[in-house]
This record gives C-alpha cells, structure tokens and sequence, in this order.
C-alpha cells in the first residue's frame, strides 16, 4: 500500500508493506529526506507510531494515509555533544524548522531546504544577521549560526546560461531498495545532459524496472524528472537509488 508522508512543506508517497517495522521505515525516510532515525517522530491522526511496533499493528494505516514526520527537538546537552541544532528558515510568507549539524555546510543546508520546501538550490541566496552565506563550503558554525537562528531566503531572478558545456558519458549504478529486485545494483552509461525521465525511460524500455512509478535519490536529494544528472550533481561512478512512490507537491 501506499501512504503520504507528509515533511514540513513537502509530501511524498512511500510505498509499504503491513510486515514492515517502523524502524525501517524510518530508515528509507532518513535516505529519502536526510532526516536522521533517532530525530523523526512519525504519528497518525496524533498516535505515534512505535520503533517496536510493525504496520499491522497500526489498522488506521491504510492506502492513502497521512502520515506526518515531526523532528524531535534537542535537547541542550545533547545537542552541544553532537552538533545537531534547530535552525528557523524564513521565506517571504512563510518558515520552516529544520534540523541542522553545526559542521554542515551552506551547501547542504540548501540542499536540505530544497527538500523540505521545493525551492531550486540555485535560485537561493541565505542571510543570517544580515550576511549573505555566500561560499557554499563554509561551515554554518563559521557564520556564528547556533540554536534557533533564523536564515532569511530570498529567491534571485534566474537567467540562461550562455554557454553549456559539452555533454559527457557518465557511467553510474542504479541501486534498487530491499523491496524492489531484492536490492539489485544496475550499471548504466548515460550522458550528463539526460534528464532523469530518460533515466527512468530506458529502464522501463530495457524491462529493467516494472512499469509503476519510481522515486531516484541523488547524494539523500529526491530528483526532479525534467532535469539533467549534469543539474543534480551526478558525477561517474556515483550512485543513484530507486524507490516505489511518487512526488507530490509545488515545486517538481
């Protein structure tokens, strides 16, 4: 069956099984998401689901349902220990928490907004206190951002560019999930500049992967159909991975 996980200003379809526990389903969120096992508190209509505990223990979970993942807030001497803080990322109507290390980097704090929000990594421009995080490798601890910060997003006005550089052979693995051709890992050549559809095209076409629809995951990014690998990243000898369900929501 399939259910919606429904993360801050995202959703998405999970497909899942009544024999799976709700630590593995913990699991596939963190690798989908980025959200770590031991922070997520996923509950139905205010019931938590219990690590302990299998699907067929909950029988209000069915097709369809909602389930919704919270992120358990820190507490102060754990947080120091480990690095994990609370962040408050403001839009222009709206804001979002976000969980967040201390030694992440700007780059993977937007990539982590893009997934909870949509947003395009390359249309931001972040401010903490007035100063733009404008070199994506810097560590957020090195712009002085702790606990309950609030980063400011503002979009910047996209323009083409020029100049695409030439298209090149990646040679990459496909990695299928535990539930899907028992975790098989597909080989594959494609070019840079084809968008994931091509991906999924040629494995449908090839008989590799039923026909159903499918979720690619890039480095813990949920990947947009109509964008290229070159877009997402992807690099040769990278992995991608696949899951059952769908994307539901603005912004792909």
């Amino acid at each position: 069956m399939k259910v919606i996980i429904v993360a801050g200003a995202r959703e998405f379809l999970l497909e899942i099984g009544l024999q799976d526990p709700v630590l593995d389903i913990k699991r596939r969120i963190q690798q989908l998401v980025g959200v770590p096992v031991a922070a997520q508190i996923l509950a139905v209509s205010g019931w938590e689901l219990v690590d302990g505990l299998d699907m067929e223990d909950y029988p209000i979970v069915n097709d369809g349902t909602r389930i919704e993942l919270t992120i358990k807030p820190m507490m102060p001497a754990f947080s120091s220990y480990c690095g994990k803080i609370q962040i408050i990322v403001k839009f222009s109507a709206r804001q979002i928490n976000i969980e967040v290390d201390r030694t992440d980097t700007v780059r993977s704090l937007k990539e982590k907004i893009h997934i909870f929000d949509g947003t395009p990594i390359k249309r931001m421009s972040l401010f903490f206190s007035g100063v733009e995080l404008d070199e994506d490798f810097r560590n957020l601890s090195e712009y002085g951002i702790h606990e309950f910060s609030e980063i400011v997003v503002f979009l910047k006005t996209m323009t083409r560019i020029r100049d695409d550089p030439p298209s090149r052979k990646l040679s990459i693995v496909v990695q299928t999930s535990s539930c899907l051709l028992n975790a098989a890992c597909i080989p594959l050549e494609m070019k840079d500049s084809s968008t994931v559809n091509d991906m999924r095209q040629l494995l449908l076409s090839r008989k590799i992967l039923p026909q159903d629809d499918y979720l690619f995951i890039h480095k813990q990014r949920i990947m947009r159909d109509s964008c290229s690998l070159r877009w997402h990243g992807v690099d040769n000898g990278d992995s991608l991975y696949v899951f059952k369900g769908t994307v539901s929501g603005s912004g792909y």
